[in-house]
């Protein structure tokens, strides 16, 4: 228990102590990692000894990592960026994978063993650069969404690859040929049991309104899927990423999704920390011509390759280049497939060391080289930001509503007669199941949770339905949104009067009591009924609606003081008797009873 405290301290306090040095720096967090496992690992001071537990480490980050990179890959956002995905994602791992093939072919590599090193050093490092851009403001630009296309194909990308490592292998992995066979049958049957089997099973969860019991089921299909992946020969990080798959076209993804978000960081930092704990240094002072060489072959050919593809989409001669600097480094994913070649007898255990620190000795280099080309050749100053730059969100409804109960599902059906698209957000997987009909999109969670609220693209929308039926849980997210969300027009919910009272001091404008409108109809139909005239009728339920507003209006500037609400109340009830009886006078007059 003592010796893993220690271990789990030090990795701690290596990255606590080198991470804002190197974000600082302007370095990056990955960056940070990879130091802080080369400081401690048994090749630095040897604070955490001995190469099995660093291994044991990183399974563990890379199964996690994988599962988290699957559970982000819903299939409407890779249809809807179809065309830009295959375009640019087909044409870069293309064309690098060649060129690398040839050039590690040349320095006499075996043609499966070069096929494998380029195919692998074609990737790119997902979350390096998508950092990168978050850090720069670039994500929403139209080179961003270009860089996300090509890193969202290569994540795609890894799976044949993953499975093109045993034919490759040849001889050595004869054996488990088979075995690939039969595990393209268990991923099909797994994305059937995950479409007509989890979503149920998840559901029952629901009910139950735990979310320990709900985290805890997704790490068991993550970790199952792994050993089942690794039973038969393949990756476990392969089986981790079915079941993010899985999870993303679930409607509880949402929720799942927030709930292991906090993990995210440390579990990829755990990765990389173990990454660097495994580089040896010792082989750049060896033969650092080599490494070097490949290492800038490998930042030089994808580079070339991405600039290509940029100035071809009529990007300027600065930002192609910048664009494919951001993309030359090598991936995360190199390390993992890396490693499955080992275990194949494909690669010797010294060259994926090298290759190895070839890839994290590009990560190094990315940002230094962008920095670089900011100092030779800076931006123009415009003077003004250009509207293309600003994120355009793909097709994202303008309306929200919260709560798809008995009072949201009628808004609903008119919003669907006007085929007016909405995002509904519900925490009953009953309600969810009735949405998923609507065929709009849905959301699992907590209204008043402001990651959830952002996931569903609240920050988008123009307009918010509160239409929950919890007193409290609406008046938290109420100020939720406003603080957040001052854009938002807010359509909210009453139960009853006090509840009105409580949204109206929250600065709602649109406040709806749920039984007036309903109990205001049924009057007027109970003195239909009695003789009245239709339009006598009408008019009364009018005129007691209005003054019924206006009083609560009068009511709620002293809703404190209890003496003056009963003084308004019994002047209300003199004015409405009043004209109530007016307009009963009108009524016999025009032939009523």
């Amino acid at each position: 228990m003592g010796g893993y405290f220690n271990q789990a301290l030090v990795l701690l306090a290596a990255a606590v102590l080198l991470l804002p040095l190197f974000q600082r720096l302007g370095l990056g967090s990955i960056l940070g990692y990879l130091a802080a496992g080369i400081v401690i690992g048994p090749l630095g001071l040897g604070l955490i000894p001995g190469a099995e537990a660093v291994l044991h480490f990183a399974e563990l980050g890379v199964v996690l990592m994988l599962f988290l990179v699957g559970l982000e890959l819903a299939p409407e956002q890779l249809w809807a960026q179809r065309r830009r995905l295959l375009g640019l994602g087909a044409s870069q791992m293309l064309f690098s994978a060649a060129l690398l093939t040839g050039f590690f072919f040349a320095l006499g590599q075996p043609g499966p063993a070069a096929l494998a090193i380029g195919a692998t050093l074609a990737l790119s490092s997902t979350a390096f650069a998508v950092q990168m851009l978050v850090e720069t403001n670039q994500l929403g630009t139209p080179q961003g969404r270009n860089a996300f296309s090509i890193l969202l194909f290569q994540d795609l990308a890894v799976i044949p690859l993953l499975l093109l490592l045993p034919v490759l292998a040849g001889g050595d992995a004869g054996a488990a040929q088979p075995n690939l066979l039969v595990g393209v049958l268990v991923l099909a049957l797994m994305w059937l049991a995950g479409r007509y089997l989890l979503n149920p099973w998840l559901g029952w969860l629901a009910r139950l309104h735990n979310r320990e019991l709900m985290t805890a089921t997704a790490l068991l299909l993550v970790l199952g899927a792994a050993e089942l992946m690794e039973t038969l020969h393949l990756s476990m990080g392969l089986g981790a990423f079915v079941a993010g798959m899985l999870l993303a076209n679930s409607p509880y993804r949402e929720q799942l999704d927030t709930d292991i978000q906090p993990f995210k960081g440390m579990l990829l930092g755990l990765f990389f920390i173990a990454i660097g704990m495994t580089m040896d240094l010792r082989l750049l002072a060896a033969s650092p011509w080599s490494i070097l060489a490949m290492g800038a072959a490998l930042l030089g050919i994808k580079t070339l390759v991405l600039f290509g593809i940029a100035r071809a989409l009529k990007v300027g001669g600065r930002d192609a280049l910048r664009f494919g600097l951001l993309l030359s480094q090598g991936g995360e994913f190199a390390f993992v497939l890396f490693t499955q070649a080992g275990a194949l007898n494909l690669l010797p255990t010294e060259m994926i060391a090298r290759l190895n620190l070839v890839v994290a000795l590009s990560m190094a280099a990315t940002p230094l080289l962008l920095k670089l080309v900011q100092r030779l050749w800076p931006a123009p100053e415009t003077g003004h930001r250009s509207t293309e730059d600003e994120p355009a969100p793909h097709g994202q409804p303008a309306v929200i509503v919260a709560g798809f109960g008995r009072f949201g599902q009628i808004i609903g059906r008119i919003l669907v007669s006007r085929r007016i698209p909405f995002t509904a957000l519900d925490s009953n997987p009953d309600h969810i199941d009735t949405v998923r009909r609507f065929g709009n999109e849905v959301y699992f969670g907590d209204v008043t949770r402001l990651d959830l609220l952002h996931t569903a693209g609240l920050q988008h929308a123009r307009i918010m339905v509160l239409a929950i039926d919890d007193v409290q849980a609406s008046l938290r997210a109420v100020r939720l949104i406003r603080e957040h969300f001052p854009h938002i027009t807010l359509i909210v919910r009453a139960r009853d009067r006090y509840h009105a009272y409580s949204l109206m001091a929250e600065g709602v404008e649109h406040v709806i009591r749920e039984t007036l409108d309903s109990s205001l109809r049924a009057a007027q139909i109970t003195l239909a009924q009695l003789g009245m005239p239709e339009t006598t009728a009408i008019d009364l339920v009018r005129t007691f609606r209005d003054v019924d507003e206006r009083l609560l209006r009068e009511q709620f500037a002293h809703r404190d003081k209890l003496d003056k609400l009963i003084e308004l109340s019994a002047r209300g009830r003199e004015e409405l008797e009043s004209l109530l009886e007016a307009g009963s006078d009108d009524g016999r007059r025009d032939g009523g009873p």
